[in-house]
């Protein structure tokens, strides 16, 4: 099955957390793996710290502190990497992705990894993953300063990696991301059913998703 014309398309840009990876790492460390290690360090129930953390969490979310391990270890006053490898072993990759990068490649298809994930994250997921080298380019909205939900970040990885957005394909678990990306022009927008493997599917709202990437995998 295949949502649309692959020959149609010549780049394809994909996020990774909730769409290539499993969203359960970021899900447990942020919900409840970092909140448990915040209660120990300040004496604090539980479900203190929780309220605490996710009422920062909301301030913030959107910007590009969001992502940032170093933003979060200097509000916190704690080692936000090295928490994130305590529970790395959480860290998996989404059923289908890696025939689906060997798709693109077969196709000739220019691949774009586009994530607001902070390097430190970034490098150890791909440390875990070895998926680096299914990509042409590996983008990371720390280096244009902005996240992908602005849609100036679009027009500065227009600069640095040209793509006709009439002829590429964004592939992201988040709405308020693909809403930028429309906005931006991109002609193909994909979202995921189910980022998180252990939470249930979500609304993708007006946007047409997938819940494996075999679905648009032509043989």
């Amino acid at each position: 099955m295949s949502l649309f014309n692959w020959s149609s398309i010549h780049t394809v840009l994909l996020d990774m957390d909730g769409t290539l990876l499993d969203l359960h790492y970021d899900s447990q460390f942020w919900l409840k793996y970092l909140p448990k290690r915040y209660a120990e360090q300040h004496g604090l129930s539980l479900e203190v710290a929780q309220t605490t953390l996710f009422s920062r969490y909301k301030d913030m979310l959107g910007t590009l502190e969001w992502y940032c391990v170093d933003y979060w270890s200097n509000e916190l006053n704690m080692d936000i990497a090295c928490l994130k490898e305590e529970v790395a072993h959480l860290i998996a990759i989404h059923p289908y992705v890696i025939e689906f990068l060997i798709f693109l490649r077969q196709n000739n298809k220019r691949i774009i990894l586009v994530t607001n994930a902070h390097y430190k994250s970034l490098s150890l997921k791909m440390q875990r993953t070895q998926l680096a080298h299914h990509f042409d380019r590996i983008v990371c909205a720390h280096d244009l300063g902005l996240p992908k939900e602005n849609i100036e970040f679009w027009e500065k990885l227009q600069k640095i990696e040209p793509f006709n957005p009439i002829h590429t394909l964004f592939i992201d678990d988040s709405l308020p991301v693909l809403r930028s990306a429309a906005r931006y022009g991109i002609n193909y927008l994909l979202s995921i059913y189910q980022p998180d493997s252990q939470s249930p599917p979500k609304d993708t709202e007006e946007f047409r998703a997938i819940r494996s990437f075999s679905q648009i995998i032509v043989i």
